[in-house]
């Protein structure tokens, strides 16, 4: 087992907080005090520097978790690795994912890989695009899922499932029954959008670049945080917005909203993995594998 003294630091060296690192460990504050005193005097260095209720780490304690998310990572893979050769898939994964891919791509893979993956322990954080980006770079989390892409040096980028953004519209809206419309008139329709740092909101942006127009083209009647605010809204409005085609089943099913072609604009993406470049985390690849498998089958 992992020497619990490292996990309390390493979790209170994430979190910056004694109380949080209590609450997520389960133990007194107390207790977490202790431990790290006692590695504070084994390595005869302060690791945190401590003002008032605020806590940094000291020189000391950065070196110490470089250190320390070495290990943890390490005795992650050994637990994998361990439990694949007694024909279990059993560990710890820490996901993240973008808003879309959190709410309406990712819930029904994860449903079916605990039904086959009953011993594997799963949590999942949710964020827009840079977001995820930075848990990553952080190592809050061992893999991500997110909407778009910003190259970023350190991460290994690898699509595993095709989507497309399309404009809805209440039933009710004026345009409605048309078959398509130009970008002329897109000009002149109030759009909702997301906000900046969501991956949905790049993809749009550069599919309007292709088409020639900027988002100041068009008249943005509001940016949004989130896909259900932006449905929700629009069950109150006459706006048109971009979303997902994943996002919006459930309202296409039941006549709720309406997709409308734009004459020359087609927005497609992928969604993408990510991993830190140089590392091969054992039970992301498999849920990578089986995620991958799942929407392969979906589509055939």
């Amino acid at each position: 087992m992992l020497d619990f003294r490292l996990h309390v630091f390493y979790t209170v060296a994430k979190r910056l907080s004694f109380t949080k690192a209590a609450a997520e460990l389960f133990v007194t504050q107390p207790a977490i005090t202790k431990h790290i005193q006692e590695l504070e005097n084994q390595f005869g260095t302060a690791l945190f520097d401590r003002r008032g209720n605020q806590i940094s780490l000291t020189k000391a304690g950065e070196v110490f978790l470089r250190h320390a998310e070495t290990i943890v990572a390490t005795y992650r893979q050994l637990e994998f690795d361990i439990n694949a050769l007694k024909g279990k898939s059993g560990g710890t994964l820490r996901l993240g994912a973008s808003s879309t891919v959190a709410q309406y791509v990712i819930p029904p893979v994860l449903a079916r890989f605990r039904e086959r993956t009953a011993d594997v322990t799963v949590s999942l954080l949710s964020g827009n695009t840079e977001q995820i980006e930075q848990q990553l770079l952080n190592k809050d989390i061992d893999l991500g899922l997110v909407e778009g892409r910003t190259h970023h040096s350190d991460i290994r980028y690898t699509p595993f499932v095709k989507d497309e953004l399309v404009l809805v519209c209440r039933p009710d809206h004026p345009l409605a029954d048309f078959d398509e419309i130009t970008l002329d008139d897109l000009k002149t329709i109030p759009i909702l959008l997301r906000e900046r740092g969501s991956g949905s909101l790049e993809v749009v942006e550069h599919a309007l670049r292709r088409a020639g127009l900027r988002l100041t083209d068009l008249t943005i009647e509001m940016q949004l945080g989130s896909t259900e605010s932006i449905k929700s809204y629009l069950s109150s409005s006459r706006c048109m917005a971009f979303v997902s085609v994943f996002a919006v089943q459930d309202e296409l099913r039941a006549g709720s909203l309406k997709i409308l072609d734009i004459q020359g604009l087609s927005i497609q993406r992928d969604f993408y993995s990510i991993q830190l470049q140089g590392v091969n985390e054992g039970l992301a690849d498999t849920f990578m594998r089986f995620a991958r498998h799942h929407y392969r089958n979906e589509g055939s």
